[in-house]
């Protein structure tokens, strides 16, 4: 399936787990930096973005701080780890924003659109018609098809889906196998 007629995509939206970093088995979390393990391919394909003036927002739902499995400190540890590989690679991220609630008790948990409300607040031109998202769960698709942006579904391992994820492959513009393959999507279509 090709982008909507007409679509240019300014800002893309990254989810963490099973999109930028290897996905630990369901009920478990990446608590550690020494537990992130970038994905192949992960910090060429953001840097691609980077070169092609697109904005590129991380947005994840880390529920574990909610569960008391870690701390908001550890996940900000976690992610000045990737920024900092990411830099050596000749890539960024403009913003990285997730919501540290379980279910129910915001409006930023994925697919609710909070944490797309919080970008606008740092990036006001950010457009959800001029933006993708690219994402392995139904929320994540859910969270995209609910604001009018472009999603592409990462299949991911099989063994580590969540539940609905046939539903969300079903639902997404596009459906691809890794982050490299979503960007060249995004880069030529």
């Amino acid at each position: 399936m090709n982008l909507p007629a007409g679509t240019s995509i300014h800002t893309v939206f990254l989810d963490r787990d099973g999109v930028l970093n290897e996905k630990m088995p369901e009920g478990k979390y990446v608590t550690r930096w020494d537990e992130f393990r970038l994905l192949p391919g992960v910090a060429e394909a953001i840097g691609r973005l980077n070169h092609a003036g697109i904005r590129v927002i991380v947005v994840s739902n880390q529920r574990g701080i909610a569960l008391g499995l870690y701390a908001a400190a550890d996940v900000d540890r976690i992610h000045a780890g990737l920024l900092g590989l990411l830099e050596s690679q000749d890539a960024h991220l403009d913003a990285i924003y997730y919501c540290p609630h379980d279910k129910g008790q915001c409006d930023c948990r994925k697919p609710l659109p909070g944490l797309f409300q919080q970008a606008v607040r740092d990036f006001p031109d950010v457009d959800a018609s001029a933006s993708a998202i690219v994402g392995d769960s139904l929320s994540d698709i859910e969270f995209g098809k609910r604001l009018g942006m472009t999603s592409i579904f990462l299949e991911g391992d099989p063994t580590r889906r969540k539940a609905g994820a046939e539903k969300a492959q079903q639902m997404a513009n596009f459906s691809c196998a890794s982050l490299p393959d979503a960007v060249n999507y995004l880069l030529n279509h």
